[in-house]
């Protein structure tokens, strides 16, 4: 041994010495390697769940767009389909009122005197006015000839009040012998070059085909022989007591509008093709993104090369459920919707590319990848500075360490040997460093071991606490999505659900507000003659809803199979479920069992809404049931029971508090009003019609405000024992 001032070289000071900075050494060494691991891992973690999160976000908003674009497409459809049939339906009324007048003077000419009338002059542009024009030929002065003008001329101040009043271009009468009896605000049209032109109408499409067809038609679109303009041309045959045809009343239904309207769409990412019965586009020239010929747009759509396109339009006109599709046109993907037109046979198609409706989607999901990425630049910024920090504290340490050691020696020896061996012993399976009794020196020693425990500690607990709240939310997902899934097969859902039998025809559906509901409804025959119905509302959301459905459900339906009246299964199904009900939880019923071969319904309601009946030609009408107290609520209730006669034709709506209380974003609610309102729409239509028009109106009354209750719907059509 040597000696230096007061260091003895060798001795057991220089050995503590190099054992301590030994052991200072190797413990910054296994530090920096669990925190290297722990680091990486944790970059593992986070960029595994940000790369998660991103494809959960991006699927979820490509589907909501998806469901968005098709409800969107849908609605204006429809809206258009019923602006035009207005259009259509508003121009063929005008023509078959004027037909009907012209037929009176046909019948008794004697009756009307003949009135002036007078050919086309430009002077008259502006103002309403009758005129007449005779095809080449025709002898204005011929005693028959002149009689027929005379006698329709009397048609001239009502025609005239017509057009302007309704918003009509022109009308007008043809007759069999050339003449052509015309009223507009446009006299010029007649002329050119300062000179009159003739008009034959007896060789124009819309008088053969009203001859032809002999009722009301309408014509495909044509250019107007006077204006130039595109339009549709509404016609009908006048015949006289005789048989024989005395005129052909039409009018021009210009497409300006329409035309104009198609085009604004167009610029908002919706294309428009109206479709006539035939399959041919009505307006080519608006069906820029649909694949057709250039050198004939006219041709039939059913034909198209465009399979898509063909089986579109073939399903839409043989009148089969014209939801909303997505497949390829002619620059790529559209969703597609079809919506008939009821006064001519025709449709009118409505296209959306997709690529718009994608593009929310993919801005999203590349603002979400810029957060992720500026979130995790700061976190390793954040990560180097707590390790400059590690770093920092442990040279600090190291020397306190080192000084303390030359001054304490053997005394810090046996817990430093210590330490390094418990970190020698840190493995994957377990690496938390732990406080033990050999490190309780009141030192450094003691500091520095109570500092690596509580980091260690808490980095094991929070990768351990990122491990169990991720197993913990797969496995809630998971069993939501399960429960879904049951609870969904609990509730009939195979329409139609009995297809052997033809004297009533049931669709029901239930949309819970969250993973699962408290709303359900139920249909079973108790026998050949007997069709039992229910729909209940139980008290509560989510999973105790969910479970004390299933089990009213079920004790409903067995109660209601051993053949006890209305009154009597809702008595028994309160007894069964007040005797074992802890949770206080209850539920509104109605149910109605209906003879089918005589249409005796015979229902009873405890708490439930009032149902909504309609009897054979007339609307849906609120019925105003006796409530009984609600089932689980209390004991020993006794409840009524009523009695329908349904006629065949007659359509039974029963519903949850989910419909009139649905609530748009001014907290304003459906209401019974509007819901039958909704019912009346389309009263005479099938069950499965009825509720996709009254969740439609749900729909756009609520727009874009969350759901808050269950909505679950039941409709039944009595058609009798005839149809059987």
């Amino acid at each position: 041994m040597k000696r230096f001032k007061n260091l003895v070289i060798g001795g057991i000071q220089s050995k503590v010495f190099n054992l301590i900075l030994f052991a200072i050494l190797l413990l910054t060494a296994a530090f920096a390697a669990v925190s290297v691991y722990h680091s990486n891992m944790l970059s593992r973690l986070t960029a595994d769940s940000e790369r998660q999160q991103q494809d959960a976000i991006s699927e979820i908003a490509g589907r909501v767009m998806d469901q968005v674009v098709t409800q969107s497409l849908k609605r204006s459809n429809l809206m258009t389909a019923r602006i035009t049939d207005g259009m259509f339906d508003a121009a063929g009324r005008r023509v078959t009122f004027v037909a009907d007048l012209a037929a009176k003077l046909f019948a008794s000419p004697d009756d009307y005197p003949p009135q002036a009338s007078a050919a086309p002059d430009p002077a008259d542009d502006g103002k309403w006015t009758a005129k007449v024009i005779y095809a080449d030929g025709v002898d204005p002065e011929d005693p028959v000839v002149k009689a027929r003008v005379g006698l329709i001329a009397n048609l001239s101040d009502t025609m005239i009040s017509l057009c302007p009043d309704l918003g009509a271009a022109d009308m007008y009468i043809a007759l069999p012998e050339g003449v052509h009896f015309s009223v507009s605000d446009s006299s010029s049209s007649w002329f050119t070059d300062g000179k009159m032109r003739s008009y034959d109408p007896r060789v124009r499409d819309w008088y053969r085909q009203a001859e032809a067809a002999g009722r009301l038609i309408f014509t495909d679109g044509e250019w107007d022989a006077t204006t130039g303009a595109y339009c549709v041309e509404c016609a009908m045959p006048v015949y006289g007591p005789d048989g024989s045809l005395r005129a052909v009343v039409g009018a021009d239904l210009f497409l300006n509008e329409m035309q104009q309207a198609m085009s604004d769409s167009a610029l908002a990412g919706e294309y428009t093709l109206l479709v006539n019965e035939d399959g041919c586009a009505v307006l080519p020239m608006q069906a820029e993104v649909f694949p057709m010929p250039e050198n004939d747009r006219t041709g039939d759509l059913r034909v198209s090369d465009n399979v898509f396109l063909a089986e579109t339009v073939r399903r839409a006109l043989q009148g089969m459920d014209a939801e909303v599709t997505l497949g390829k046109l002619s620059d790529g993907m559209y969703y597609v919707a079809a919506t008939p037109i009821r006064t001519t046979g025709w449709m009118l198609l409505s296209a959306f590319a997709k690529t718009i409706s994608d593009q929310p989607a993919v801005m999203l999901s590349e603002s979400i990848a810029n957060i992720q990425g500026e979130a995790q630049t700061v976190l390793e910024q954040k990560n180097a500075k707590s390790q400059t920090t590690a770093i920092v504290l442990l040279l600090a340490v190291m020397a306190i360490t080192l000084g303390a050691a030359l001054a304490l020696g053997r005394h810090i020896v046996k817990p430093l040997n210590t330490i390094v061996k418990r970190i020698s012993l840190l493995r994957e399976g377990d690496l938390e460093f732990r406080m033990e009794d050999a490190y309780r020196t009141g030192d450094e020693v003691e500091e520095l071991a109570q500092s690596f425990a509580a980091l260690s500690h808490k980095t094991v607990e929070y990768v351990e606490t990122v491990r169990r709240v991720t197993a913990e939310k797969e496995r809630i997902g998971a069993e939501l999505s399960l429960a879904t899934r049951i609870q969904a097969a609990m509730l009939p859902h195979i329409f139609p659900p009995f297809p052997d039998r033809s004297e009533f025809d049931i669709f029901a559906t239930m949309d819970p507000a969250k993973e699962v509901g408290g709303d359900f409804y139920d249909y079973f025959l108790i026998d050949s003659d007997h069709l039992c119905m229910v729909i209940a509302d139980v008290s509560g959301k989510g999973v105790p809803a969910a479970l004390f459905m299933m089990a009213s459900k079920i004790i409903l339906q067995s109660v209601a199979m051993l053949g006890a009246s209305p009154a009597k299964i809702l008595e028994k199904t309160n007894e069964a479920i007040c005797s074992n009900n802890e949770a206080q939880m209850f539920v509104t019923v109605w149910l109605g069992i209906l003879e089918l071969s005589t249409g005796r319904l015979v229902a009873a309601n405890a708490g439930h809404e009032y149902p909504v009946l309609k009897r054979p030609g007339g609307d849906f009408e609120l019925y105003k049931d006796k409530h009984g107290f609600v089932i689980g609520g209390m004991e020993g209730v006794k409840y009524r029971e009523y009695e329908l006669m349904l006629e065949p034709g007659a359509r039974l709506f029963v519903y949850t508090d989910g419909v009139p209380e649905a609530t748009n974003a001014e907290k304003e609610l459906f209401g019974a009003e509007r819901m039958v309102r909704a019912l009346n729409e389309n009263a005479d239509a099938a069950p499965v019609e009825i509720l996709r028009g009254m969740r439609g109106a749900v729909d756009a009354f609520v727009r874009d405000a969350e759901q808050f209750d269950d909505l679950t719907m039941l409709c039944l059509e009595y058609k009798g024992v005839e149809a059987q």
